[in-house]
């Protein structure tokens, strides 16, 4: 028989909840180049470490319908590099990986920046950021 589970809302937001936990005081890396299949993959070579942002604590807001929206980011005021945001990594704040997802400009993306382009010793903020169940 095919797998077929189905969650209810509150146990996905629950889900949202103990994610959105793991990045209190958290940082938010992002880097060029291929984003790798998994958080647990090593960062691959030829990935540029561009910025390194940091989260507050609580990081995030109230998870509804498998949403949470991310409190104000602090944004990195010397980027480490030159370069184009292709994806990001948000790591706990003992370091240990969360989870990756997609940048760029606007609302479709997972994290929503100004602009993709980074510039070595210049400031890179982040403009908003949400966490979402993802569909089984």
């Amino acid at each position: 028989m095919a797998h077929n589970v189905q969650v209810a809302a509150a146990s996905v937001n629950a889900m949202i909840d103990a994610l959105k936990v793991l990045c209190n005081g958290g940082t938010l890396k992002f880097y060029s180049g291929a984003q790798p299949a998994t958080a647990d993959t090593a960062v691959p070579g030829g990935a540029v470490l561009l910025a390194t942002c940091t989260f507050g604590s609580p990081a995030f807001g109230a998870s509804t319908a498998g949403v949470a929206t991310a409190n104000a980011i602090t944004a990195d005021s010397d980027a480490d590099a030159t370069g184009t945001a292709a994806w990001f990594r948000v790591l706990t704040s003992g370091a240990a990986p969360v989870f990756d997802g997609t940048v760029g400009v606007g609302a479709s993306f997972d994290c929503n920046v100004p602009g993709t382009n980074v510039v070595q010793h210049q400031a890179f903020p982040v403009s908003g950021m949400t966490i979402t169940a993802p569909e089984s």
